[in-house]
Parts: structure tokens; sequence; C-alpha cells
């Protein structure tokens, strides 16, 4: 799979009307979204999509890491929050009913999905090209609103800006988990989940937008655990935790160093990355992160 690779700056901002999400647009200031990783927690970044609607505010540039970049993949494209919300209900509020929309698709698709030499991992482009909506399947100078794709360059060890060419291939290198998906050679370049070098990607807005929105939803310190002694987790659960362990531990050096202007943690800390099938709780738990980020952005804009 080939595509551009862009270290730079993201393209312009259309001026096109009909291009916006949803509600009014508002010119000024601009507004530069950054929406981390977190599996099934990442659904959260659907609440922060329909605030931004509501309040009729357009983002001038989105960038997103793993479930980030789909969801702000999703957005870019002109999905207005509230269908995403409805899209990713319709999918995922039974794993029964999921199971029998996809087994054919899955089933038919297996010799593709896997391969005898590499049994543990799935090629992940494949995949999404099966079970992600069909509006991913286009190319970035398509899309509505500017979108940058981080991934990370497993060789050279340093982010990669995906913001050209095909958009799917791109998100599917933003969410390859090396345990359990294939890379994706993009460009010569061998990339995985984008987490590793860039969890929240705030910092490459810089310069971009005149107030950065960060929305974390991987760091909400809830835990499980017993009252006393924290239960002792099993081999899955430490290999899950000490993923979101590293990429918080990225997060917090990055946030000390420059900072986002609005800095948003929904609380779903309490769910685990896999949790999707629970679609309607981790949107439930995000809807304080609704009010959160309106009287944030309220002390931002006053006086601009």
């Amino acid at each position: 799979m080939t595509m551009a690779v862009k270290t730079g700056s993201a393209p312009d901002p259309s001026d096109d009307p009909d291009r916006a999400p949803s509600g009014p647009v508002s010119s000024t200031p601009r507004i530069g979204l950054a929406l981390g990783g977190g599996s099934a927690r990442g659904l959260a970044h659907i609440a922060i999509l329909e605030t931004l609607d509501e309040l009729g505010l357009r983002p001038a540039v989105i960038a997103g890491t793993s479930m980030g970049a789909i969801c702000g993949g999703l957005y870019a494209t002109g999905l207005p929050a509230a269908e995403m919300r409805a899209l990713f209900l319709a999918e995922l509020r039974s794993r029964i009913a999921f199971a029998r929309r996809n087994a054919g698709r899955l089933a038919a698709g297996v010799s593709s999905l896997w391969s005898l030499r590499r049994p543990g991992a799935i090629d992940i482009v494949t995949l999404f090209e099966m079970l992600l909506p069909g509006a991913l399947r286009c190319d970035f100078s398509t899309l509505k609103i500017p979108f940058i794709v981080i991934a990370a360059d497993f060789y050279a060890i340093e982010p990669v800006l995906l913001e050209r060419g095909p958009l799917l291939p791109a998100i599917a290198a933003s969410c390859a988990l090396p345990h359990w998906a294939r890379p994706v050679v993009i460009d010569g370049r061998v990339l995985i989940d984008g987490g590793y070098v860039s969890p929240v990607p705030f910092d490459v807005l810089r310069g971009k937008a005149d107030v950065t929105i960060a929305v974390d939803a991987m760091s909400d310190p809830q835990r499980r655990g017993g009252a006393s002694m924290p239960a002792l987790p099993r081999p899955s659960q430490a290999r899950r935790g000490s993923m979101q362990l590293l990429f918080h531990s990225v997060t917090r050096e990055k946030l000390k160093a420059a900072p986002p202007d609005i800095l948003i943690r929904p609380a779903v800390g309490r769910f685990a990355s896999g949790d999707f099938f629970k679609v309607e709780e981790i949107l439930a738990a995000a809807e304080g992160a609704k009010e959160e980020l309106k009287r944030k952005l309220a002390e931002q804009l006053e006086g601009r």
C-alpha cells in the first residue's frame, strides 16, 4: 500500500459552506482539535464533536491518533456528530447483532486478514475496509476539514504526519498496535500505532490554530481494583495497562513542554480498551465533558 507522506503543515481549510458538518460556521478564532487514542474509550470523542456542532464551531484543522483518527476522519468527511453517534450505536449496541452482520464478510476475507506465517496479527487495512464506514474510503483532498493522522515510524522511531493520499490506510496505520495488527507500509515506511509517539496529538497543531482543544480519553485516573488491595491484573490486562501507562507518560511530558489551550479528559477511565459494546455507557459517561468544554471555550473566546 502506497500513499504520500508529509511532515509539514495541514492543507488550507476550504471555504465551501456545504462542507461543514452542521450548524453555522464561525470564521474566527481558528480552532484546532486534537483527538487522542484510547480504543473503546475514544468513543467519548463523539460527545466533544457534538458540543462543537451545538455551538456552531467548525475546527480549522483536526489531528487524530488511533481511535481519534477514526472519529476525526469521519467528522472531517462532513459527517455530523449526531449521525456519528447513531452510526456507532447501531453498529455496536449488541455484540450478537454485530457478529451476525459481519460474520459473513469476515469469514469470506479470512485468508486476507490472517497469514499462516503471522497468525497472531491481522491485516488492519483489510479489516477496516470491511468494518468501517464507506465514507472513509476517500482521499485526504476530498475532506471537508483539513485532517492530520499521526502514526509512528517503527524503524526511524519518530512520528509521521499523514495528510495526503488515501485516508483509510493512514487511519489503519495510526491504529496498528503491534501485538494484534501488522504494521502498515506507506511510502516505504513501516508504520505502527501513533500512540507511541503522540497519544494526544495537540503538539502537531502548534501554529495552525488560535485555540487548541485536546481530548485525552486515556488518562482519566479511574482504575478498577479492590478498596484496600487492588486486584492483580491478568496477563492480558497487564499488557494493555502497561501500554496505557506508556501513552500516559508520553502525554504528560508533552503537556509539560507546551500544553494546549483546552484539555478535556472525559470520565471514561473505568472502561477497558475493548469495551466497544458498552458504547451507550461510554457516551453517557462522556456527557459531563460537554459542559466542561463549553465552559472552557467561553473562557478562551471571551475578549478575543
